[in-house]
């Protein structure tokens, strides 16, 4: 008889919970069929109404839930459903969404692919932070208007990345990532995060200043701080208005941790640039005068794990479904007592 405890020869019974469209996008056939290697994965279609009575009949049996965006809420009458469901990989980033209270209490072990999403946004801003050094963007623009090349010997000293600053608003995955791969590159990196220590930040190679010095002193500033009550308006107008002259603001976080409207005034009178790809609203109304700004990008949340990146997420949960499995755990769990600092 096959186990139902996670360990060697354990097959979990396992479903699908997310809407169509992200399975679709993110459990492609091949990410299937190695599923179904190492658990007895529940037939399509995904779950993405827990209140049928073909979703209460696969839970009734199920060890472990593969979700993703667009999972259906795991409460209390959920979990009534599944006596003995142990295990929820996600997918995706966070999980505030779906998992919730009654989950921890349950005890239900929580894996995230938080740490391969962080990949992709990291790419974006890194790139975003070397163009930006250069002014790729606005020279662009005024190539295309002049058409003949301007005098390069005469470009402006504060044109370039040498010895540029850098600033990265908080030490989340995605911040350790840019950080990371900022190294080699020569440029000067501040960090301001108030849960790490200056000798935490030293190990990162970066100097830990408060809030108010990042924003001062940096070339760059890069935004990368969880919505949480807490951070909700956190780069505040003060902030913004002790940037330097030309200085600027990236947003991949979200939207609502900056005020929209001393940001848009910064950037409407030509103070600071901003490369944003989230914003609040998300997206912005149509008349805003952000979208005809030549100082502000706006790309469209797209920083985020897209395209054959979504093979990625897959992949990782594919392993943390592989470790459970096995009775080794998971290497990317979530704590509960660390949601009050995660997105």
């Amino acid at each position: 008889m096959t186990p139902r405890t996670p360990g060697p020869g354990f097959r979990p019974r396992a479903a699908v919970a997310m809407s169509q469209d992200a399975a679709a996008a993110v459990l492609d056939p091949s990410s299937l069929d190695a599923f179904r290697q190492i658990c007895d994965l529940a037939p399509p279609p995904v779950l993405d109404d827990l209140s049928t009575p073909r979703a209460r009949s696969l839970l009734a049996d199920v060890d472990l839930l593969v979700t993703g965006w667009g999972c259906p809420v795991l409460d209390e009458e959920v979990l009534r459903a599944a006596p003995r469901l142990r295990a929820v990989v996600h997918t995706a980033g966070s999980v505030r969404g779906h998992v919730t209270e009654a989950c921890w209490e349950r005890g239900i072990e929580v894996s995230s692919a938080a740490a391969a999403n962080a990949l992709p946004v990291a790419e974006y801003t890194i790139a975003m932070i070397l163009l930006a050094g250069k002014r790729v963007l606005e020279r662009a623009r005024g190539f295309r208007v002049s058409r003949t090349r301007d005098n390069w010997l005469r470009t402006a000293r504060s044109t370039g990345n040498y010895r540029s600053t850098v600033g990265i608003l908080s030490a989340s995955l995605i911040g350790r990532r840019v950080i990371e791969l900022l190294r080699p590159h020569d440029i000067e990196i501040l960090l301001h995060d108030p849960y790490v220590s200056a000798a935490d930040a030293a190990e990162l190679g970066v100097e830990h200043v408060g809030l108010p010095e990042l924003f001062a002193r940096c070339d760059t500033v890069s935004v990368h701080t969880p919505l949480l009550p807490t951070t909700r308006g956190l780069v505040g107008r003060s902030l913004i208005d002790a940037m330097p002259a030309g200085a600027m603001l990236i947003n991949t976080s979200r939207g609502a941790v900056v005020d929209q409207a001393a940001l848009t005034d910064a950037v409407l009178a030509g103070r600071i640039r901003a490369v944003l790809d989230v914003t609040d609203p998300e997206a912005l109304p149509a008349d805003h005068p952000l979208w005809d700004c030549e100082n502000a990008l706006i790309t469209p949340h797209l920083a985020g794990s897209e395209g054959n990146e979504w093979r990625r997420l897959a992949d990782l949960a594919l392993a943390e479904t592989a470790r459970w499995a096995s009775g080794s755990g998971f290497v990317h769990p979530v704590r509960r007592e660390r949601l009050a600092f995660l997105a």
